[in-house]
């Protein structure tokens, strides 16, 4: 059984500990700091409740689009992101913190390296979020999932990651009085590591000015570096710091060692190496490489075990000590979570099986699954750890048991009707897309007939938002009541331990608790003993390297062969790059957040090449920095879009969208018609792209504004000849127009003459297929 030893905060239950130091070693005296746990653990409350009512916000936009007011930073394209970053990196990021701040100085006996850095960290975080609260709003984004902050924002991370999170983490291991590292600090130290080198690959960007960039990654290899970050920013940032809350906090709720030491080492070095190579199954049938995202579904299905495996030692850990859970709300959060977690990471495998995935991708049955885990696995961890941890950093009871118990059943309740109506709309839209008449025609041809039908379940997504939303209101209530009660100083008692010293016996591997339950398990256990572990456990730098080299490697295996070679991208002779005026319109694009609701990928199934036209290619996006793949479905797929209707159609559908299509949920964009378009900014967006490799030629680099001028000037004499208004020749719609009726036409171009020099390289082909115009 694993050793076990009582924290030296007093009135701390026993957590398991795995070595000791020699009684000869003299003691030495430190004080903890709880100061910035109180910090972040009331950040998590405030950001908490904002991200539930923007959350609430957005989805009421998606009943009643004209909630915008008419007002351009209030769309759901702009709100949208604004609610996801602040879910994942306001929320649970401060939660993390908070947990992260608190256990490891308990774990290590020792106070934070450095009280200025972790106020660093603090500060530094919260700037990050008021940052991510202007920009996202005002339209400056990189449109990235996850990643939608503009490089000065990026920057301000990595520092505060890096410089101030990570060098305070790492001293604090080093200066540590306690020699083995216990399995929270395991995940803590993947979750360091793993974020910093997602956050800065993925980031690699061209900036055009202080709020403007253009990632170095075009087409398919951006959509596959989006995914290696963004699912495993799902890993890394709301899976393993939450497994490490977990294995620290839970124990200590439950007054009971973690159940097994063993499964503890193999959820942890399988979820590690693993998880990293699963990012490309959010790409099936797209223009990636089938090898690619097939991959990614092997290891995402390899990755339920080591998935399930931590949620068995959550639970398990409960053995003898599951009459608590009926009477205390903070065992009740805990359960209900790591249940959730079960679920999410049985789903989460499941959907990346292809033909599974046909059906799911780019509907709302995504949204349930993510919102299953981050409602349910983020959000009830988040609100059990602060419930255990409000008494012991404001040194005075819970304020009511009662509201918490409240909290608890609003919550539970808000997340069940949430995700069920959702699942539900999801697979309803999965099926009405795929949906085939006997003689092989649509059965809904309209898109908006599809949008119509789900209206009854979006409303109870808003009832069930509500509901959460008035559980983390009771949560804030007793967190305030509870602060008032506490002392007028609070107590700063001193601690006592002895310093590491090189005079050192290690104790035995702890036995696998397996044997308790499974008792055929020792000869396995004898076969696995852990004895390397436990040496690792003792250098902290030694460990650090070999996680990094299990998720550095486990990326390069992917990464190097789609960045390498080159038939993985097969260059189409008809593809150019955009014009400086579509180049403009594509920014303005992307600033409004369309990529949000609509995608431009057309995948090589039946139904969607009858609906929307021939399916995407590799080479189509090779000038597309970043891609507009997409991954959900609000509006209709755009990718064929160009040609297919008049200009004058898409100035009125983007002014009054009902107005042509009857039911349609989309907000209306009216203001593009009375902004005016910035020409002197095209030059520098045009040179990014050339430096990022479109070959413009040398009138088009130097003239770049008088083109864009001309195209925008013809496009305001058509719209005018289709009885249009006059004067849009220098309005931020005529580019937005532009680029969308540029999308997906350059495949039915005339390839040019192939050229006579022997030395040129091989270029395959455009085979122009038959123009379809699809209503």
């Amino acid at each position: 059984m694993n050793a076990t030893v009582v924290n030296p905060d007093s009135g701390d239950a026993a957590i398991p500990f795995t070595s000791r130091e020699t009684a000869t070693s003299s003691l030495e005296s430190f004080r903890y700091d709880d100061r910035i746990t109180r910090q972040f653990a009331t950040a998590t409350l405030i950001w908490g409740l904002v991200a539930f009512l923007v959350g609430i916000y957005v989805a009421a936009q998606l009943v009643m689009p004209q909630l915008t007011f008419g007002l351009d930073f209030l769309t759901f394209g702009r709100l949208r992101p604004l609610h996801t970053n602040a879910a994942i990196f306001a929320f649970a990021g401060n939660s993390i913190f908070a947990a992260i701040y608190y256990s490891t100085q308990r774990l290590c006996k020792t106070r934070m390296w450095s009280d200025t850095l972790s106020q660093l960290h603090f500060w530094g975080w919260q700037l990050v979020i008021v940052c991510a609260a202007i920009t996202l709003p005002l339209g400056i984004t990189q449109s990235k999932e996850y990643a939608e902050l503009e490089w000065p924002i990026d920057l301000l991370i990595a520092v505060v990651w890096v410089g101030f999170f990570g060098v305070n983490f790492f001293m604090t291991l080093i200066k540590r009085r306690e020699r083995h590292l216990y399995v929270a600090l395991w995940f803590y130290i993947a979750t360091i590591v793993t974020v910093a080198l997602l956050h800065v690959f993925n980031n690699l960007v061209i900036p055009t000015g202080l709020f403007k960039s253009y990632p170095i990654y075009a087409g398919v290899q951006d959509a596959f570096m989006q995914w290696w970050y963004g699912h495993n920013a799902v890993a890394f940032f709301l899976t393993t710091p939450f497994l490490g809350l977990m294995y620290y906090f839970l124990p200590k709720a439950a007054d009971r060692p973690v159940f097994s030491y063993k499964l503890s080492i193999l959820h942890f070095w399988s979820l590690v190496f693993i998880y990293i190579w699963a990012g490309p199954h959010h790409l099936h049938y797209t223009a990636l490489p089938e090898w690619a995202s097939s991959l990614g579904m092997v290891f995402s299905i390899m990755l339920w075990m080591p998935s399930w495996g931590g949620m068995i030692n959550g639970l398990l850990t409960l053995r003898g000590a599951w009459n608590k859970v009926t009477e205390d709300p903070v065992l009740k959060f805990f359960v209900v979570g790591i249940t959730f977690y079960g679920m999410s990471t049985f789903e989460g495998p499941m959907l990346s099986v292809k033909a599974v995935n046909a059906l799911s991708h780019y509907t709302d049955w995504t949204i349930a699954h993510v919102h299953s885990g981050a409602l349910g696995w983020n959000g009830f961890m988040t609100f059990g750890m602060i419930y255990w941890l409000l008494p012991r950093i404001f040194q005075t009871p819970l304020y009511s048991r009662k509201l918490a118990e409240w909290h608890f059943w609003l919550g539970t309740i808000g997340i069940l009707l949430y995700i069920v109506p959702i699942y539900v709309a999801g697979i309803t839209q999965g099926l009405m897309w795929f949906g085939l008449t006997e003689t092989g025609q649509l059965m809904y041809p309209d898109f908006v007939e599809t949008t119509q039908k789900l209206m009854p379940f979006y409303w109870i997504r808003i009832l069930a938002g509500l509901l959460y939303f008035t559980g983390g209101v009771l949560m804030a209530i007793n967190t305030i009541r509870t602060w008032m009660n506490r002392p007028e100083i609070y107590e700063d008692p001193v601690y006592h331990a002895p310093a590491l010293s090189r005079d050192y016996v290690d104790d035995p591997t702890p036995q696998s608790d397996l044997q308790a339950v499974l008792p055929t398990a020792k000869k396995l256990d004898r076969w696995m003993k852990m004895d390397w572990h436990r040496r690792w456990e003792r250098m902290p730098m030694y460990f650090t390297l070999w996680t990094t080299i299990a998720v550095v490697s486990a990326s390069l295996f992917e990464i190097i062969p789609t960045f390498l070679i080159r038939s993985n991208v097969p260059t189409i002779a008809t593809v150019e790059p955009y014009t400086p005026l579509e180049l403009a319109g594509r920014d303005l694009y992307v600033a409004e957040g369309c990529y949000n609701c609509h995608s431009q990928m057309i995948r090589p199934i039946l139904s969607e090449t009858k609906r929307y036209g021939e399916y995407s290619k590799p080479g189509e996006f090779i000038y597309d920095h970043p891609f507009q793949w997409g991954s959900r479905r609000i509006g209709p797929d755009l990718a064929r879009e160009g040609s297919k209707q008049s200009h004058m159609w898409h100035l009125v559908h983007l002014r009054d969208p009902e107005s042509l299509v009857k039911g349609s949920i989309m907000p209306s964009f009216a203001w593009l018609e009375q902004r005016e378009l910035n020409f002197n900014t095209i030059p520098e967006r045009v040179q990014a792209a050339a430096y990022l490799g479109a070959p413009y030629p040398e009138e088009t680099l130097t003239g770049s504004i008088e083109m864009a001028k001309a195209q925008a000037e013809q496009i305001a004499k058509e719209i005018v000849a289709q009885n249009g208004p006059e004067g849009l020749q220098d309005k931020q719609v005529v580019a937005i127009i532009a680029y969308l009726q540029r999308l997906g036409t350059d495949i039915y171009k005339t390839p040019p003459a192939p050229e006579s020099d022997p030395e040129a390289e091989p270029v395959q082909a455009a085979t122009a297929p038959e123009r379809k115009t699809v209503q």
